[in-house]
């Protein structure tokens, strides 16, 4: 039994302190009780004696005290000691503590920049595993560890800050989640089946004349009847929605006047980032955010988020002390041998230390709740080479990438690569394990050199329209593995790729250095908006051929919201920080005739790829004759209507065959029957001027008829034209003709 002096010293310890005007004193208040260390975060929960309240736990290792800090609807703070210690593992149960409770911790320890210790009590820190975040990151100096503004900047991070951060940060707030997700009803659409629309929640509703005004750019507009309504009209599987984890602004953004609009400046893993929430800031966002999950599941429409783990807001030495920093800056992030400096693999300051185990847990912990208390149904790693590196180089058989492998949950949900960082070696383009599935830039590279008529020969797109099997065709892996894309949200979208060849990014306020060089666009003569009406039939054209292509192409496709009907970032290719706008979907596009008959045909064409296996093979094409009559599942042809031999795959061509047979499609379907299918013939045309095309013959086909002809401003006139096999068809500069074998 402890002596009357320990347990009042622990009575002393346990009593909560309020803070006012920074005077810290005494209050009387409820007992921090031992609670548990598992599970970490706020939990309310019933505790002992059928008590309710809050089981409060944080990893922070090294540390030498905690404090948990409660703070009321005046902004008044009340701190109490957490006094429990388990295994690194600060915990501890406050009765009474209700969802709504706004919280953060101060961390205590030794200030010691020089072997990468950072703490400091003087600021208030955001729990890393806050289901919602109350407020929003503005960053003026007292949220800095360090002082900011201290002269010597060589040496400012070496200099403790000692005021109080509290009233000027966001603060975590305690959720009660108790969603069995009973009637919900999860898509689990087949990879092979799968079309994905890339969109931001606020910009892709912020101007929808559908959605109610104080609805739009929020998970509540997203879930509305319109917004959803043109995704099933549209046909896609999936939304791979921008970063909706809590993030930050960072400092050189603020000091412009401009915010980070992308939201790759993650702070918090487990919450959904409150600035996007109609509903409120003080946990209704989780719950809103649900629904949101449940209208797009009911559509048919899977739910994907991009996630970045690999660095967060904290940026490197000079950055703020929001989260992590002040928890424990060693144990959370990777140091050079210079502890002061921060290895940085992602161009962002920082780089998170996955290969410790309390780091990858956090990581594993936010994506499981993701999947289970939240509803989605696969993620895209930003960065994903930072997060495979083990000591420095990236390795395969990762700690991160081994434990998502055999995660129970993880491992059956859709998983996302962009297989790439800006660090030595970091470029691993199919190097990826089977069960994941990456951004392939080598499909986009040859998609945009091709149509702007740059490659040397067919030898590239031949590969990247037939599923890239020369990066993915190793290990299991199957032709979905490879994610095809034309634009993404990092760079032009689709019409300013025919509309501009250099980047106007003076918006952004970095002198148009920022965003790459390497665009590899082409707008038709002159640059820019333009009156000139053979200029925009002609980029109007170039739009349905990359469309086109992309939608044909074996693998996955991606698509951007808003190119499907021609939006346009006026020329900045890196709009990250335009909250505005310029990145903003503009659906009165759709008023246009001509934007909207490029949406009608990518509707039609994303409709077309659902009905026919051919267009969405689970298996590599082989290129061997599977019958009697020497029919093989792929075959190339030039336009003589020959098949491309040895020499045609390297000399200069701009035109290109591709037959595919639906008669040997690899896999059976669910009653276990042999899948077929009709057979088609995509004729791509690059050159600018027009090409005499020989259709084949027997045993390719006797005759075709014509679904798509990317010439024409309208497609209804197309379907319905027959073409006997041998017939010479003109394909005019600059098109895609697709046929259908009608035998």
């Amino acid at each position: 039994m402890s002596s009357a002096a320990e347990q009042e010293a622990v009575a002393e310890r346990a009593t909560p302190e309020a803070v006012v005007n920074g005077v810290s004193r005494k209050v009387p208040g409820p007992p921090v009780w031992p609670g548990a260390s598992t599970p970490l975060g706020a939990r309310f929960r019933v505790g002992p004696d059928g008590v309710a309240g809050t089981n409060f736990a944080l990893w922070a290792g090294g540390a030498e005290a905690v404090e948990l800090c409660l703070f009321d609807e005046a902004g008044r703070e009340t701190r109490a000691r957490l006094t429990e210690l388990t295994h690194e593992i600060w915990h501890g149960f406050v009765p009474g503590i209700m969802p709504g409770q706004r919280y953060g911790y101060r961390v205590h320890g030794r200030w010691d920049p020089w072997t990468g210790g950072r703490w400091n009590p003087a600021k208030l820190l955001l729990d890393p595993y806050a289901r919602a975040v109350d407020g929003e990151f503005l960053l003026p100096p007292e949220v800095y560890g360090h002082v900011r503004d201290w002269p010597q900047q060589q040496v400012a991070d070496t200099v403790r800050d000692e005021r109080d951060s509290a009233p000027h940060v966001p603060k975590g707030v305690v959720v009660h989640d108790d969603d069995d997700w009973a009637d919900d009803r999860r898509p689990k659409t087949p990879w092979a089946d799968s079309v994905i629309y890339e969109l931001h929640v606020r910009g892709f509703t912020r101007r929808h004349p559908g959605v109610p005004e104080e609805l739009r750019g929020t998970y509540a507009g997203l879930a509305h009847p319109a917004a959803v309504e043109h995704l099933v009209r549209l046909g896609v599987t999936a939304v791979e929605l921008l970063p909706v984890h809590q993030f930050a602004h960072e400092d050189h953004l603020l000091r412009r006047g401009l915010k980070n609009y992308w939201g790759y400046n993650s702070i918090g893993y487990f919450a959904p980032h409150a600035a996007y929430a109609a509903s409120g800031t003080t946990g209704q966002q989780v719950g809103e955010f649900k629904r949101m999950v449940r209208a797009l599941h009911a559509a048919g429409i899977e739910v994907i988020l991009d996630v970045v783990y690999n660095h967060t807001a904290e940026a490197g030495e000079l950055g703020p002390t929001l989260s992590l920093k002040g928890i424990d800056n060693r144990g959370y992030y990777r140091l050079q041998s210079d502890a002061r400096r921060y290895a940085d693999y992602t161009g962002c300051g920082n780089t998170l230390q996955v290969v410790q185990p309390h780091v990858l847990r956090l990581i594993t912990d936010s994506l499981r709740y993701w999947v289970t208390e939240m509803g989605v149904d696969g993620f895209r790693f930003d960065l994903a080479a930072a997060l495979a590196r083990s000591m420095h180089d990236v390795d395969m058989l990762s700690p991160f990438l081994a434990v998502i492998a055999q995660d129970p949950v993880l491992r059956r949900v859709k998983l996302i690569a962009e297989p790439w960082d800006v660090g030595s070696g970091g470029y691993q383009v199919g190097a990826f394990p089977p069960l994941w599935t990456e951004w392939n830039d080598r499909y986009r590279d040859a998609a945009r050199d091709f149509w702007r008529h740059a490659l040397p020969d067919v030898r590239e797109m031949g590969y990247r329209l037939s599923g890239s099997s020369d990066l993915y065709a190793w290990g299991g892996r199957r032709p979905y593995a490879s994610v095809n894309f034309v634009t993404a949200h990092d760079g032009f979208t689709l019409r300013d790729l025919v509309s501009y060849e250099r980047k106007h990014n003076e918006a952004n306020g970095e002198g148009n250095r920022d965003g790459t060089n390497d665009n590899r666009s082409w707008n038709g003569g002159v640059e820019g908006a333009t009156a000139d009406e053979d200029v925009q039939a002609l980029r109007r054209r170039q739009l349905r051929n990359l469309l086109t292509t992309l939608l044909l192409s074996t693998g996955v496709p991606m698509l951007v919201a808003g190119d499907e009907f021609g939006r346009t970032q006026q020329g900045n290719n890196n709009a990250y920080c335009q909250d505005n706008e310029i990145s903003w979907v503009d659906w009165g596009l759709l008023e246009e005739p001509g934007w909207r008959a490029l949406f009608d045909l990518t509707a039609r064409l994303i409709a077309l790829r659902h009905r026919h296996p051919v267009l969405r093979r689970r298996a590599f094409f082989s290129g061997r004759a599977h019958s009697a009559d020497g029919l093989r599942d792929l075959a190339w042809f030039t336009e003589r209507g020959t098949e491309m031999t040895e020499g045609d795959w390297y000399a200069p061509a701009a035109t290109l065959g591709m037959y595919l047979s639906g008669r040997d499609i690899p896999g059976r379907d669910d009653r276990g029957s042999p899948i077929a299918d009709d057979s088609f013939l995509a004729v791509l045309h690059a050159g600018d001027r027009p090409v005499d095309f020989v259709l084949p013959g027997p045993p390719w086909a006797q005759r075709y008829e014509v679904v798509v002809d990317t010439s024409r401003e309208e497609q209804d006139e197309a379907p319905g034209v027959f073409l006997p096999a041998g017939t010479t068809v003109t394909v005019p500069g600059r098109a895609v003709l697709l046929l259908r074998v009608a035998e």
